[in-house]
């Protein structure tokens, strides 16, 4: 078969282009360290390189997510940790105030002081993140959350919203807890507060509360109990409210309602009442029950007799109560914050043994196998170099050679 000399050339230039092109794609894949320079090298090795790469790009912003909430979780930690310290400050002042022997001036320093802890505790309060964004403002994060109102007291402007952040594909995390939960609430095991009613005169001091019995019928209720005629009655807070209690007093002895009991010592006059309630129900408001014992320090007992002194005992004792329930509640959310951290934690080191598997995957579906990839790049090379040689010596050759 003879063979012009025009299709001799383009059959040639035609194999050489086509060994060039393999060879190029070769070093292409050797370049990017792949297997597949374009889908259409290995179409479901693509989808699935593909579906594994997003796969890892969700994990890594899960991961920055992760980032982003334990940041938060522990400047609120750090916060929590000051509000325990400085109520545990005000529960160790409030036990010194209800020394007898101090005087009149003794309890305005004890104010004092108590006052500056208040002042702190309102600051913590009002933290931010160092973004701007203050931490128990609820959605409302862009202003502080308590403010100071015209009567001296702290009122919460934020609002319950929780700030939820997507941690992982099924799982949203709070990276927050609103001021009101945590400074205006208390435990639902908190029990009771006791309280004497500001318009006493008598010397009533009640002591603490226990419970008797909390499967009886009043329990859980509010109850008032009020003195007339050497008597008291035992009232609830219902509407209308019902007798759970009566008797003659007698100073010391246990008064017994609604699966409670009370003993209140000195003497109650006529139309002196205290309040047993519930703490939920008794001011969960931490700024103003210390502000209310700011109050009944700085009142002067010289000159009052024994029904000033029962006011600051009685006032001591619910300020003691209550700032001892609030502690409760804010280590509580302490703990609340470090079971979050420690899930944070969990889901990173879940998310990075996922993310070392897909990566394995990953691996295995695109990467090239150097080895066997340098082997072919060098075979195809020594391919062209042996039909380029070929094609130099056939296409030198003529008649004229032989003539």
């Amino acid at each position: 078969m003879r063979i012009s000399t025009q299709s001799f050339y383009e059959q040639s230039l035609n194999a050489m282009g086509q060994q060039q092109q393999a060879l190029f794609k070769v070093q292409q894949q050797l370049g990017t360290n792949s297997k597949f320079l374009t889908a259409g090298d290995d179409p479901v090795g693509a989808a699935r390189s593909l579906g594994v790469s997003q796969t890892l790009a969700e994990s890594a912003q899960y991961a920055s997510s992760r980032d982003h909430a334990m940041l938060s979780l522990s400047r609120e930690e750090g916060a929590l940790d000051s509000v325990t310290s400085i109520l545990q400050n005000i529960k160790t002042l409030t036990v010194q105030a209800g020394n007898g022997t101090l005087s009149d001036a003794d309890r305005n320093s004890l104010a004092t002081t108590i006052q500056s802890n208040l002042d702190q505790l309102v600051g913590v309060a009002n933290s931010d993140d160092g973004n701007g964004q203050f931490l128990f403002g609820g959605f409302k994060s862009a202003n502080a959350p308590f403010a100071a109102t015209a009567g001296g007291g702290v009122q919460y402007v934020g609002d319950q919203g929780q700030r939820l952040m997507q941690v992982d594909v099924a799982r949203q995390m709070s990276t927050s807890d609103d001021g009101r939960t945590v400074f205006q609430s208390v435990q639902g095991g908190a029990g009771y507060v006791a309280s004497g009613a500001a318009g006493n005169t008598g010397s009533g001091v009640f002591g603490a509360i226990g419970v008797t019995d909390a499967t009886a019928a009043n329990y859980g209720k509010d109850f008032t109990i009020s003195f007339a005629g050497g008597n008291y009655t035992v009232t609830t807070k219902d509407t209308p409210p019902v007798v759970a209690a009566t008797g003659a007093f007698t100073p010391d002895t246990p008064i017994a309602f609604g699966g409670l009991q009370i003993s209140i010592s000195g003497k109650p006059a006529d139309g002196d009442s205290f309040d047993v309630s519930t703490a939920r129900n008794a001011g969960t408001d931490i700024f103003a029950a210390i502000g209310q014992l700011v109050s009944a320090l700085r009142t002067p007992l010289e000159g009052g007799g024994d029904a000033a002194q029962a006011k600051l005992l009685n006032a001591l004792s619910t300020a003691n109560v209550k700032v001892s329930n609030a502690h409760d509640n804010v280590l509580t959310i302490l703990s609340s914050v470090g079971s979050r951290q420690n899930e944070l934690d969990a889901l990173n080191t879940s998310g990075a043994t996922r993310d070392l598997q897909d990566k394995s995957y990953l691996s295995s579906i695109q990467d090239l196998d150097p080895a066997s990839a340098i082997s072919e790049f060098y075979q195809r090379q020594t391919s062209l170099q042996a039909t380029q040689l070929t094609f130099a010596k056939l296409s030198s050759i003529s008649l004229m050679n032989y003539l």
